[in-house]
């Protein structure tokens, strides 16, 4: 509906400016030349029509960008025309369209021409291909200072270009521009049998460059629109592949209970945790965070997922399984990237727990005795740091014992720095607290009530970090 309403403006706006330039000029006029305002009525309606129908979805960006040059053409009654668009960076020009008709409108080197007097293709290539850069000729000029000019080719900017072409008498060359964004140029040449552009020439052509640049604006957004709508579909479809390779469900360990909850920040998430099956009696229990986030946090994850399960089984020492880890992934890690983590074996035929923790947020140990909570930070580094040497001599195995009600809360920072509307963190404290208040009811309530305060915490404020909780309970 948006897009309908829009192109109806369009043509209004267009009829309505065109309205005016028509009824100006038909004062003066009578007879023939009357019946040649009405041809160049037809030919204006078309090119409106036609733009149109290419900001509805009826052709291709290429189609708009052939109708504009062919159309201004025609209008104009010109030999040829090139249509010349603005690099992103905004650093030069690069050639959208120029019809085969069209005179060189920028230098062309000795060797192409004297290609093209044998093989007429090498000229139409080396234009179709050449961008232009600053201070390149009348092109570069219109693209520069902005407005629309007549140009003869005796004028300086286009001196000698016209041996090279078809001898063209003039042209007509504008700059396209719509709310103060340069989109390029728009040029038509006219022939050695046409007539020299003249000042009404270039009031049409004054026109028809403002619309091609409504039109080009247009189609942008309507392109960044649906490639924004592209992204955000396979952004979807990254996270729902993540989160199939996410544990869905906690293992059934005799006399443990265990709860986990993932929150991304963004559509995928550099945050990681999984259950493993070291042997027949033990589990290993995985949390990770990857600096960075996005798309390429994502990436890792998938790789330290990867790499940790197939280092887990069969090894109950935590601390050899983060060096398997450490050294398959350190030559695949680029040096501004890293990856915390914390692994840890339950036994479910005893109440020791092993764990060794390779840089990440010490988890918090709760007492049910006293329920005290306090955190516990055996020593190590972050995969991907050190290629072995240190990460293996720092690493080390640590075993706690719980007793019955006590529990494990592992955890990424995106908990304790989660923001509020005045910038304020969660913070550690608030967590504490919340732990001592939750983990009497069972490590599903625990997590998740853990995250019910976190979102009451933050309000509307967007998080920027991704948020993973996993409670372990000894029953």
């Amino acid at each position: 509906m948006a897009t309908g309403l829009l192109i109806v403006f369009i043509l209004l706006t267009c009829y309505l400016g065109w309205l005016l330039v028509r009824q100006r000029r038909a004062l003066s006029l009578l007879g023939r030349e009357w019946r040649e305002l009405q041809t160049e009525e037809e030919r204006v309606f078309d090119f409106l029509h036609g733009l149109g129908e290419a900001l509805g979805g009826g052709g291709s960006r290429r189609d708009l960008h052939r109708l504009i040059v062919e159309s201004a053409a025609r209008i104009l009654n010109a030999h040829g025309g090139a249509l010349y668009l603005a690099d992103r960076s905004g650093d030069f020009l690069s050639p959208a369209y120029i019809s085969r008709a069209c005179s060189p409108l920028i230098e062309v080197p000795a060797h192409i021409r004297e290609q093209a007097a044998a093989n007429p293709v090498a000229m139409d290539s080396y234009l179709r291909l050449h961008p232009v850069q600053r201070g390149e000729g009348a092109i570069a000029r219109a693209w520069q200072e902005g407005g629309v000019r007549i140009y003869n080719f005796s004028d300086p900017e286009l001196t000698g270009l016209a041996a090279q072409g078809q001898q063209p008498t003039s042209a007509l060359i504008g700059c396209l521009a719509y709310r103060e964004k340069v989109l390029g140029v728009l040029a038509v040449v006219n022939g050695p049998m046409s007539s020299t552009f003249g000042s009404e020439d270039l009031a049409i052509f004054k026109a028809i460059a403002d619309q091609s640049a409504f039109a080009l604006y247009s189609e942008s957004i309507y392109a960044e629109a649906s490639e924004k709508h592209r992204l955000d579909s396979d952004l979807a479809t990254a996270r729902e592949i993540q989160s199939i390779l996410l544990p869905h469900t906690a293992p059934q360990l005799v006399g443990y209970d265990i709860g986990s909850l993932n929150i991304p920040a963004r559509h995928v998430s550099g945050d990681y945790f999984d259950y493993i099956q070291a042997d027949d009696n033990c589990w290993g229990v995985a949390i990770a965070d990857v600096s960075g986030k996005g798309i390429p946090a994502a990436l890792i994850t998938g790789m330290c997922r990867s790499v940790l399960r197939g280092a887990a089984p069969g090894c109950l020492s935590p601390a050899d399984v983060l060096r398997q880890v450490n050294r398959r992934l350190y030559p695949d890690i680029k040096e501004d990237l890293f990856i915390s983590m914390l692994y840890l074996c339950l036994d479910p035929r005893t109440s020791d727990v092993t764990m060794a923790r390779a840089g990440h947020d010490p988890p918090l140990i709760y007492r049910a005795s006293g329920r005290e909570v306090a955190p516990f930070d055996p020593p190590g580094i972050a995969v991907g740091i050190d290629s072995g040497d240190v990460f293996d001599r720092v690493l080390s195995d640590v075993t706690i014992m719980l007793a019955p009600g006590d529990g494990i809360l592992l955890y990424t920072d995106g908990v304790t720095e989660a923001l509020d509307r005045h910038d304020a963190e969660f913070g550690l404290a608030r967590l504490t607290q919340a732990v001592q208040a939750n983990a009497p009811k069972g490590a599903a309530a625990t997590v998740q009530n853990i995250a019910d305060e976190l979102r009451e915490f933050a309000g509307d404020t967007p998080q920027h970090d991704d948020i993973t909780l996993i409670f372990i309970r000894k029953l």
